[in-house]
């Protein structure tokens, strides 16, 4: 007996400069100093250590009693995403799977198992090796769903720490400018130094209102673009083993997964659930 030909998984995944954000980010920061240039000042006018001491320093303190440590950790580590975009390839997701289907449609979905286990995704090999054992669709459905549901919500919190910083330093700003005009005001007597004093102590607000808007909540928004990137490709993985084990056609597993892919960001599955609640004539509470 000739011996199946095995399917080589595809790098559906790799890493990449997020040329957006980055150029995003030196476009802000060059604007504002050009502007600060052209008025004449100079860039030293905003290089303040110790503004940038209390700013940063209280803002950072602040999300830490916020957040719980696991996710200050695991936000820590998301800010390399930020600027370097791990892209899946939902073209190449695809196209693996048809593979996939086309292999168990010609030899049993059993004939997987070898492949199942190389997979690089690790999603994507949980799903094909509960087809693999048998499980039942709406079990598998129920599991990998689970897990889309929990990297939604992960994703959220880790996003939320940002949004936190980008709320705190505005204010903690502020209180940086205060505590400059404190020590101004013990220097009334030489109205040279009063007005050198008061030039640093606003330093600390411009720290603060040019982090939250230039670099905090922006990042907040990109990892929340990347979550539904995230659970847009699964739900494509999901959607295509699913039809594998329904024994699809790879033709319309390919137009199924295509039209799938093409569709518009579904709401997060909280708020699928609370419009699923409302539509049932439940009351929601005020939390959602």
């Amino acid at each position: 007996m000739a011996q199946a030909k095995a399917v080589k998984p595809k790098k559906v995944a790799s890493e990449r400069p997020d040329f957006a954000s980055l150029g995003g980010l030196l476009v802000g920061v060059g604007g504002i100093m050009t502007g600060l240039l052209l008025e004449g000042g100079k860039v030293k006018d905003v290089g303040q250590f110790t503004a940038a001491l209390i700013v940063f320093g209280g803002t950072f303190g602040a999300v830490m009693l916020t957040t719980p440590l696991p996710v200050l950790l695991r936000a820590a580590r998301q800010v390399k995403s930020i600027f370097f975009d791990r892209v899946h390839s939902a073209d190449g997701v695809i196209e693996e799977i048809i593979e996939y289907a086309t292999q168990a449609r010609k030899q049993g979905i059993v004939s997987l198992e070898q492949q199942a286990a190389a997979i690089q995704d690790p999603f994507l090999r949980k799903t094909l090796n509960l087809a693999v054992d048998g499980i039942d669709m709406s079990q598998i459905r129920s599991i990998m769903e689970l897990e889309i549901t929990l990297l939604e919500q992960d994703g959220e919190m880790e996003a939320k720490v940002f949004e936190a910083a980008g709320g705190y330093s505005p204010t903690i700003g502020i209180i940086g400018a205060v505590l400059g005009l404190i020590q101004v005001m013990k220097n009334l007597a030489d109205i040279d130094e009063v007005g050198r004093g008061i030039a640093v102590a606003f330093v600390a607000t411009v720290y603060g209102v040019a982090s939250a808007n230039l670099l905090f909540l922006p990042a907040a928004n990109k990892l929340k673009a990347r979550v539904r990137e995230a659970v847009r490709i699964r739900e494509v993985m999901l959607e295509g083993v699913l039809s594998i084990v329904e024994g699809l056609n790879p033709k319309l597993i390919r137009t199924k997964l295509e039209a799938y892919q093409r569709q518009q960001p579904a709401p997060s599955r909280k708020s699928e659930s609370k419009a699923k609640a409302e539509a049932a004539g439940k009351p929601v509470s005020a939390e959602g």
